[in-house]
């Protein structure tokens, strides 16, 4: 395979302006496609930018028997008749594919091995390896190399609910193939929450029943999917945070179209954080307006919002004062450290931080100096520098900037759309 070349991009200092239409939700994406995969008609997904992790996804469905086709902006599949043993998956550095993807495998009952890359071989899984062994899976690691086999059976699952919500998504999805009723249940407090909620939307729209009472699902066996013909794939408002939070830097603000104001999308809080700080926000279907005001300092939450720390910590510079971000523990098993490349980011832009076990202090002075950024190959990271150049009053030069073709392909087209 032909190693991509990576980049860096210098951007000028101030304020950026201007509107973008954001790409579809990767997360949705990646749960349409399954559920397509799994279906008994074809499908097909109208998605606006195919990411890495998406087109991770398709290549591994594929590798199980699905039929996957890509024409423009559309995504074709022909549902998963006869499963396919003994193939690769090449699920990238995709989390989202591999823990997905497991148990349906294991549903499936085939035989394989997923191929890992970048940091996620260090990602911890052990609970959930330990759980999908305990239900009939065998599960083991070479390496970069993850080797599957066996049938998953139906029963009683229980899982930690602070460790990852993707566990909770990928049996939800596996489970109705199975012949027997199943419960899955989180023990202890359970983050991430909007994400299962993007998972039952997937499987409402698929046909497919299941009950939950508090933190446990009730998944009826034997179940088959159905999904509409055609399905456009909503905007994304984890990506969408960075342009709105490069408006709430800008006098003359940042228009975002695409995003739909229903979704289920847990980054869809990245509004109301905005205006905790002070942003001025003005949201009507389909498009988000964000100007600057007088930035104040708050305390965030990391925990049902992971994706977002990075970006709201760059946009807490511009505030003057202290702001917390708590409960961030797991952005240290991301594509990078992201807690350690949070705070490098703003160190190295002249800023000042306190970084903890889990969490960060961000000293906020209104502005950043500017300088050089490693992108630490973190997608999310050289994103947030982008918008950290609209804080600084020198240039800011971001190495490995080809990093954003993990998410979101067209990241540095839509950034220059923005005029001064």
């Amino acid at each position: 395979m032909k190693k991509e070349r990576s980049f860096s991009v210098g951007l000028t200092p101030g304020p950026y302006a201007g509107k973008v239409c954001i790409p579809s939700s990767k997360s949705v994406a990646h749960r349409l496609l399954i559920c397509a995969a799994l279906g008994t008609e074809k499908t097909t997904l109208l998605i606006d930018g195919f990411s890495r992790d998406i087109l991770a996804t398709a290549k591994c469905l594929r590798a199980l028997g699905a039929g996957i086709e890509t024409n423009g902006r559309r995504i074709r599949v022909t549902p998963i008749q006869k499963p396919v043993s003994g193939g690769l998956l090449p699920c990238g550095e995709s989390g989202s594919t591999l823990r997905f993807l497991l148990p349906v495998a294991g549903a499936l009952g085939v035989s394989g091995y997923f191929k890992l890359e970048g940091r996620l071989p260090e990602r911890p899984m052990q609970v959930y390896e330990d759980v999908l062994r305990a239900h009939g899976m065998e599960i083991s690691r070479d390496g970069s190399w993850l080797h599957f086999g066996g049938q998953l059976r139906s029963g009683d699952y229980r899982l930690p609910g602070d460790v990852s919500s993707q566990y909770f998504s990928g049996l939800l999805m596996a489970l109705p193939r199975l012949s027997g009723d199943s419960t899955v249940t989180a023990e202890g407090m359970l983050e991430s929450a909007g994400y299962i909620r993007l998972t039952e939307d997937a499987l409402a729209l698929s046909g497919v029943r299941f009950a939950r009472d508090g933190q446990s699902w009730r998944v009826p066996g034997s179940q088959r999917f159905t999904l509409p013909g055609v399905l456009r794939v909503e905007g994304d408002w984890s990506n969408a945070a960075f342009f709105l939070c490069m408006g709430a830097l800008s006098e003359q603000g940042v228009t975002v179209n695409g995003l739909n104001l229903s979704s289920s999308q847990g980054d869809m809080a990245v509004l109301d954080i905005l205006r905790r700080f002070g942003a001025s926000v003005e949201a009507s279907e389909g498009a988000v307006t964000v100007h600057h005001a007088e930035l104040r300092p708050v305390t965030i939450d990391a925990a049902p919002i992971p994706d977002l720390i990075p970006v709201l910590s760059v946009l807490a510079c511009g505030a003057v004062g202290d702001t917390h971000i708590v409960n961030a523990g797991r952005l240290r098993m991301k594509e990078s450290d992201r807690l350690q490349s949070t705070a490098a980011l703003i160190r190295d832009l002249g800023g000042s931080v306190d970084e903890l076990p889990d969490g960060l202090v961000i000293h906020g002075t209104g502005s950043l100096f500017g300088g050089a950024v490693d992108s630490c190959s973190d997608h999310r990271i050289a994103m947030s520098a982008a918008v950290a150049a609209g804080l600084c009053r020198e240039s800011v030069t971001i190495s490995g900037a080809d990093c954003v073709r993990k998410s979101y392909p067209a990241f540095w087209e839509d950034f220059w759309r923005c005029a001064r």
